[in-house]
């Protein structure tokens, strides 16, 4: 495939978000390697139950990024430099209040909320310690989301990677320290990972309070602008509750079938995510590209944009996939898995690495749509292929976890055929600011 001026710059986007978004999923991995190492399956399965539900809260506030990326684009696309910032400075102000909010809400709610997945006593005990002290890591996971997309919308996928890198290293550093060195048990992992989080949030702040004084740009909170930036985000917002029902769904499931089937569920889930995040770097370019070539009212450029960008999709995924197949055999000595977990480990690698063609479409198509500010129609999409997804899973619930991701996989091509169907039309052409 010959390399064009188009994509270059889809590359230099996606390159340097390709690696903020792999340097998360990588040092969870670490994280999954150092509790298994340090504290045994048992504490593993904790960390997957706890993991599920921390990321589902933060994950439901994924609008923060995608949606400020997509305005920040679509203004900038426009010349309204001033007004993209501002929509930065109100994501910002968002994702604090909502922090405080999530902090205040699911502390008390953490014993109900890991009781949910059927774990035994000794994984719940370990899962509502790991959840409550990470919950108090939230304003400054959130507030990474918002300054994230603030910069992917202003073209620059580079501060966000040196970030990424540098907070996901800080990470795995304090979690071995605390876990290994001070024997601090599943709370140490937990607090490496509050401390880093919040550093790179620190980092972030700086980096648009810069920004906003240099175009002139007040930091004060503006309660209209917050207002809208909520309101922009809701359709998003029901979109990753279908994303996440399905998962949690799928950790639920896995929990039931067994200690073993649910730390094989959770050590691929981390492996399925780390190649999310991969194929997701081309979806960050979709989004940052899309918002300001609509917004500079340029639909020829959007269409072969996007074009382009499927074909990298399907590519990468292809790539990426027989990555997985040749490193099946490394992966349980990795986790220090004993013999059941890494025998139903390898089975479970053959679904997820068979679909990630699939994903690198859906991906791209989702970057493409939500930087158009398609919204609405990818709430809806989210609801029909999680009721798709649905009777699937629970069919699969007694044939073992296998079965689990091959529900997984129709879930995925169910999303395939609702996002190909909208980007062949014109609906989502929106130009202007």
């Amino acid at each position: 495939m010959p390399i064009t001026p188009r994509d270059r710059e889809i590359l230099r986007l996606a390159v340097p978000a390709f690696g903020a978004l792999v340097a998360e999923p990588l040092f969870l991995l670490a994280d999954y390697a150092i509790v298994g190492h340090g504290l045994g399956t048992t504490a593993v399965g904790a960390l997957g139950v706890a993991g599920a539900v921390l990321t589902a809260l933060v994950n439901l506030c994924v609008f923060l990024a995608y949606g400020t990326t997509a305005s920040v684009a679509r203004q900038s696309g426009a010349g309204n430099h001033d007004r993209a910032m501002r929509s930065g400075v109100d994501g910002v102000w968002l994702a604090l209040g909502i922090g405080v909010v999530l902090i205040a809400v699911f502390w008390p709610l953490a014993p109900p909320l890991v009781e949910l997945f059927g774990a035994n006593p000794g994984q719940s005990e370990q899962a509502v310690t790991y959840l409550r002290i990470s919950l108090l890591g939230t304003p400054g996971m959130l507030v990474v989301l918002a300054g994230t997309g603030v910069l992917r919308g202003l073209q620059d996928t580079v501060t966000p990677l040196v970030v990424a890198v540098g907070s996901f290293a800080l990470n795995a550093a304090l979690n071995a320290w605390f876990v290994l060195g001070l024997d601090w048990g599943i709370a140490g992992s937990a607090w490496g990972t509050v401390l880093a989080q919040t550093l790179g949030a620190a980092v972030y702040v700086v980096v648009v309070v810069r920004g906003a004084r240099r175009l002139g740009t007040p930091l004060t909170p503006d309660l209209g602008g917050i207002r809208q930036a909520g309101t922009a985000g809701f359709a998003l917002f029901i979109r990753t509750v279908c994303l996440r029902v399905v998962l949690v769904a799928a950790t639920v499931i896995a929990t039931r079938m067994g200690e073993a089937e649910l730390a094989a569920y959770a050590i691929a889930t981390q492996v399925w995510t780390l190649l999310a995040f991969a194929l997701d770097a081309i979806a960050i370019a979709g989004q940052a590209i899309t918002g300001r070539s609509l917004g500079a009212g340029d639909v020829a450029a959007t269409r072969a944009a996007t074009r382009r960008m499927v074909q990298w999709g399907v590519w990468s995924g292809a790539v990426l996939g027989l990555l997985v197949l040749a490193a099946r055999p490394l992966l349980p000595p990795l986790f220090d898995a004993d013999p059941h977990v890494a025998e139903l480990l390898l089975a479970v690698l053959w679904p997820v690495a068979l679909f990630q063609p699939v994903c690198g479409v859906v991906f791209v198509l989702d970057g493409v749509l939500i930087g158009a500010g398609d919204q609405r129609y990818l709430a809806w999409a989210g609801v029909w292929t999680t009721l798709a997804y649905l009777p699937a899973a629970l069919a699969a619930s007694g044939f073992g976890v296998v079965a689990l991701w091959c529900a997984l996989g129709v879930w995925m091509v169910a999303r395939l055929i609702t996002l190909v169907r909208r980007a062949a039309g014109t609906a989502w052409l929106v130009t202007g600011a």
